[in-house]
C-alpha cells in the first residue's frame, strides 16, 4: 500500500530531513508544531501544518490524543515519530496501528520488547551475541542488586531498564557506593520515565561506543550498513560520531554486524534501528541495547553506504521489500559528524536559547549541513539544544579531519553560544587525531 500523505510528529532538524525524503517520494506533508515553534523553516515546505498546544512537550509533542487528532484531521496515511518525544513509545505506536495509521517505525510489539534494555540483553543473549556480565533480569530488592555486584565483581553500572541518554545510570565500586546509587538511581528512573526497574552490569573502564546500523522490512530481510563510532560523549550525551570507526577492521565489522542482525532478527525487526556495542581495550564487544527508531547520528552511516535511511524507512513502513542485499552494500570513504549544540562547553554546557543574528552555515565539497535554524529564528528554550549538525565525508580518515577544521572554522551563529569552539580544540587534540579515545575523553580533557 503507497503512502499518500504523511504527518511528522517532531521538530528541528529531524522535521526537516523527513520532510526532504518525503518530498523527494512524492509524498505530501503534514507538519504538527507547539506554539514554540510556529517559527520552525519546517512549516514553511509542507504541505499543511496544525498547532497541537502550546510549547511545553507534554501538552504537544508528548501529547498521543492531540497528534492523533491531528493525523484525523489532516487525513494522513503515515506518522513518523523521529527521534526523541514519542518515538520509542509502544504505546503510541500501538495507537497508530489500531487507527489503521502507518508507523514509520518497528512495530509495537517489537518497540515494548526492545525498550526494555533487560529484556534486550536476555534476547541478545538467547541469540548467542555477547552482552556484558551482569544480573539476569530486573533487580527486585537491594539485597539482590548487593549479591550480584558481589558475584561479578566491582566496579558495576547500575541502569534504569527504560533509561536512556544516561539518566538512571550509577557508577559502584563498592558495596556502599551501590547501596546508595541503586535506589538514586531507581528515583530517577522513575521520575524520568515512570518506571523504576533497574538492572546491573560489569563496568567496563575506558570503554569504547560502537554502534551498528541496521535496516529491514516486514518481508524478513534485513541489512547492516556498517558501524558508528560514538565514543566522543559528555555525560552520557554523544556529540562527535564518525563511521568507520578507527579500531574497527573488516574481520570485526563483520562479527558485529552478523551480532547485530541476531539481535534484529530475534526481535522481529522491521525498520532502522540501532545495535549498541560496548568495546574494551582488547576489542572484545557487548550489546547493550537496541535502539529502535533512527537515530540523530545517521548522516553517518548514509553518507558512507550511499543509503537514504528515512526512505527506506518510509517505504518498509508502506509493506515494499527492501531493494538492498547485504553483498551489495559497501564502505564507501570516511564520515564524521558534529553536532552543533546551542550551549557554552566553557560554562559547564549551560543552555543557550534565543534568538540568532547572523547565521552562516558551512559548505564546500564534502560538507553536508542538516539544520532547522536561519538568521532570526529563536531557539526555544523548552527543547533540546542542538541547532545542526555537520556531516563531513571525504576519502580518508585524515582528509575527513581536515575538511571538518575548515567546515567548523565558517559556522557563525550571531549572538548565541555553541559547542563549535570545543570541536576546534578536539580536532587538535592528538589522541583523537590518532583514533585513541573512549566515552571518557571529553570529561577528562575538556570538562
Amino acid at each position: 500500500m503507497r503512502i499518500r500523505r504523511l504527518m511528522i510528529a517532531n521538530r528541528g532538524e529531524i522535521a526537516l530531513r523527513i520532510l526532504r525524503a518525503c518530498k523527494e517520494l512524492g509524498i505530501e506533508t503534514v507538519a504538527v508544531y507547539s506554539e514554540a515553534d510556529r517559527d520552525s523553516l519546517h512549516l514553511r515546505y509542507a504541505n499543511e501544518t496544525v498547532c497541537i498546544g502550546p510549547g511545553v512537550a507534554a501538552q504537544s509533542y508528548l501529547d498521543i490524543p492531540r497528534l492523533i487528532s491531528a493525523a484525523e484531521i489532516a487525513n494522513v496515511d503515515a506518522i513518523h515519530p523521529g527521534y526523541g518525544f514519542l518515538a520509542e513509545n509502544a504505546h503510541f505506536a500501538e495507537v497508530c496501528e489500531s487507527c489503521n495509521i502507518h508507523f514509520v517505525g518497528p512495530r509495537s510489539e517489537t518497540i515494548a520488547l526492545v525498550g526494555n534494555k533487560s529484556r534486550a540483553i536476555a534476547l541478545a543473549r538467547e541469540a548467542g551475541v555477547p552482552t556484558v556480565p551482569g544480573s539476569d533480569g530486573a533487580l527486585e530488592t537491594e539485597q539482590e542488586a548487593l549479591e550480584t555486584a558481589r558475584a561479578i565483581g566491582y566496579p558495576v553500572m547500575i541502569k534504569a531498564a527504560s533509561g536512556g541518554g544516561g539518566r538512571g545510570m550509577r557508577v559502584a565500586h563498592n558495596d556502599i557506593s551501590l547501596v546508595n546509587g541503586y535506589h538514586a538511581a531507581r528515583r530517577e528512573a522513575e521520575a524520568a520515565f515512570k518506571d523504576a526497574t533497574v538492572y546491573l552490569e560489569k563496568f567496563i573502564e575506558n570503554p569504547r561506543h560502537v554502534e551498528v546500523q541496521v535496516l529491514g522490512d516486514k518481508h524478513g530481510n534485513l541489512v547492516f550498513l556498517g558501524e558508528r563510532d560514538c565514543s566522543l560523549q559528555r555525560r552520557h550525551q554523544k556529540m562527535i560520531e564518525e563511521s568507520p570507526s578507527p579500531i574497527v577492521d573488516e574481520e570485526m565489522r563483520r562479527r558485529m554486524g552478523e551480532a547485530a542482525i541476531a539481535v534484529s532478527r530475534a526481535a522481529n525487526y522491521d525498520s532502522a534501528g540501532t545495535v549498541e556495542f560496548l568495546v574494551d581495550k582488547d576489542r572484545n564487544f557487548y550489546f547493550i541495547e537496541m535502539n529502535a527508531r533512527i537515530q540523530v547520528e545517521h548522516p553517518v552511516s548514509e553518507m558512507i553506504s550511499g543509503v537514504d535511511l528515512i526512505q527506506n524507512m518510509i517505504r518498509s513502513a508502506a509493506g515494499e521489500e527492501l531493494q538492498l542485499r547485504q553483498e551489495e552494500i559497501r564502505v564507501q570513504g570516511h564520515a564524521m559528524e558534529f553536532r552543533i549544540n546551542a550551549e557554552d562547553p566553557d560554562d559547564n554546557f549551560r543552555p543557550c536559547p534565543g534568538r540568532i543574528g547572523l547565521f552562516v552555515p558551512p559548505g564546500g565539497p564534502g560538507v553536508r549541513w542538516d539544520s532547522h535554524c536561519y538568521s532570526g529564528y529563536i531557539v526555544p528554550p523548552n527543547y533540546d539544544s542542538l541547532i545542526g549538525k555537520v556531516i563531513i565525508h571525504r576519502n580518508t580518515r585524515k582528509e575527513t579531519l581536515e575538511t571538518a577544521k575548515r567546515a567548523l572554522s565558517e559556522i557563525i551563529v550571531g549572538n548565541l553560544k555553541t559547542t563549535v569552539p570545543l570541536y576546534q580544540r578536539i580536532l587538535e587534540h592528538s589522541d583523537f587525531i590518532r583514533g585513541d579515545v573512549d566515552t571518557g575523553f571529553i570529561e577528562r580533557y575538556f570538562m
